[in-house]
């Protein structure tokens, strides 16, 4: 009997441009339910300070390396500046699941905002309040930025627990040094 054996990436390009879109939407879904119930078996041993604490720890690292593969897959140089965060902003895991915009606001910041969380408006349809989720936000933010270009400072604008108007959930700054 002879063996059969196809790469992935043949079997991929069996796909339309229609199918694989589809297929990496179920698995940045895929990624975000893995991440919230691995959150929920923490905080069910732990209680929720320790899982938010072991979470933020977790986005620590894990948004170096997001960052560092969105930047050797779609060729964005260490040191590119605000226009370098931008674009790889736009190709983060979330970013297929989530509604955000940017918003310039001068030559050497801009405005990033999540204008809808698939997190916070599940718990918003279940009548839960918002994940506080800031902490965490806090670290995922600038080191995503830091690693993008070293100059780029993040400011936490709002994030839940904070505040926030009903058009997003958070919102960030990042300025350029």
């Amino acid at each position: 009997m002879d063996n059969y054996r196809i790469t992935r990436r043949q079997q991929l390009s069996e796909f339309s441009k229609e199918q694989l879109i589809d297929m990496l939407e179920d698995a940045a879904k895929n990624w975000l339910a893995h991440d919230g119930l691995w959150f929920l078996a923490c905080e069910g041993r732990l209680g929720m300070q320790e899982a938010i604490e072991l979470d933020r720890q977790a986005w620590e690292r894990f948004t170096v390396i997001e960052a560092k593969r969105i930047m050797a897959r779609h060729g964005i140089p260490p040191g590119s500046g605000l226009e370098g965060l931008k674009k790889a902003l736009a190709y983060r895991l979330y970013s297929h699941l989530n509604i955000q915009e940017i918003v310039d606001e001068t030559d050497y910041s801009f405005i990033f905002r999540m204008n809808d969380c698939r997190v916070q408006s599940a718990r918003a349809r279940n009548g839960r309040p918002d994940f506080p989720c800031k902490i965490v936000g806090l670290v995922e933010y600038a080191k995503f930025a830091e690693t993008i270009d070293p100059r780029i400072q993040a400011e936490c604008i709002c994030c839940p627990p904070d505040a926030h108007p009903g058009e997003y959930y958070c919102s960030w700054k990042f300025s350029l040094r």
